[in-house]
């Protein structure tokens, strides 16, 4: 039998009261820093991904056990900064729907820290490579519309036949800039996510930042995709992210299996990277959500905190 929205929410309510533990406010904001005062320092807000709760969301015309709306009251309950509603749960992309996400978040006192699509950028000129640009385009008019000041793209996928690595970056850098020139019309930042093909490491990263060199382009930092050396990766890619996507795993350094994420280790990069934003909890470990992730974000919470206390200036 499944639980109903009333369950669903009620279960929320008392994890959130449960993980409530006098950690502090969700979003971290030291008064003074060891790098002297007066400097604009790294600031983090806690957001989570709807991606974490793919299985009770609405997907392919199908229902599901709870929608985008429900999940937005859960964040509030946990205390949350933010939220990043994923595309492939919303329920319409009528204007009236994104308008009612906007006001839910407003009236819970939520940001939009961004929403996340998919698209393939490895593609040719030709009417293939046409329909993933308007896709995009298409979102970020919908990003505009219920206030999501950044949208996760993804490089793409391997053509099928020999296209030399180099010429699928060109055709990469090509479509990301038409769309950056787009989104930046809108307001709407396009962030790369480190996402397997042409992404697999920090370096290949950067350089396509560094091919589509765009003020409204950057990088949609995912802790938990890269295959090795996980943490000189993220180091590595830190300082382009224009926001952040935290994983409860990251791979072994050697790349033989994957271990439970350091979050201490990760808030530190990111604040000797001057990060300024968004660390959005994506949950895709085995527990259910519902449990696992009000836990998680105490952990993350607790690590950005003391982070602060590690650095602040007694």
């Amino acid at each position: 039998m499944q639980p109903t929205r009333r369950q669903l929410l009620k279960a929320g309510i008392a994890l959130a009261a449960t993980a409530a533990t006098g950690v502090g406010h969700a979003a971290v904001v030291p008064t003074t820093l060891s790098s002297g005062e007066g400097t604009i320092a790294a600031q983090f807000g806690l957001s989570l991904a709807a991606y974490s709760f793919r299985q009770y969301l609405p997907s392919g015309g199908k229902p599901g056990k709870m929608t985008l709306h429900d999940l937005f009251e859960l964040a509030a309950m946990w205390r949350l900064d933010a939220i990043e509603p994923t595309s492939y749960y919303f329920s319409s992309e009528d204007k009236a729907y994104l308008h009612s996400l906007k006001a839910k978040a407003f009236k819970l006192g939520l940001d939009i820290s961004g929403t996340a699509i998919r698209n393939n950028f490895c593609l040719p000129p030709g009417q293939a490579r046409d329909r993933e640009i308007a896709h995009v385009k298409k979102w970020v008019d919908h990003a505009a519309e219920f206030g999501a000041p950044s949208i996760r793209i993804f490089a793409g996928s391997k053509p099928r036949n020999n296209v030399p690595r180099e010429q699928q970056l060109a055709w990469m850098a090509e479509c990301a800039k038409e769309c950056c020139d787009y989104a930046g019309t809108r307001g709407v930042f396009l962030g790369l996510e480190n996402h397997g093909h042409l992404t697999e490491t920090a370096e290949a990263v950067l350089k396509i930042v560094e091919a589509v060199d765009h003020e409204w382009f950057g990088v949609n930092l995912d802790t938990g995709n890269f295959h090795t050396q996980p943490y000189e990766n993220i180091a590595q890619l830190a300082p382009k992210a224009i926001t952040v996507q935290v994983k409860v795993q990251v791979a072994k350094a050697d790349g033989g299996g994957r271990e439970p994420a350091d979050f201490a280790r990760i808030v530190g990069i990111l604040r000797d990277a001057n990060y300024r934003g968004y660390l959005a909890l994506e949950y895709e470990a085995e527990e259910d959500p519902m449990t696992a992730v009000p836990r998680y974000l105490d952990q993350l919470r607790q690590a950005t905190s003391e982070e602060i206390a590690s650095r602040a200036v007694l």
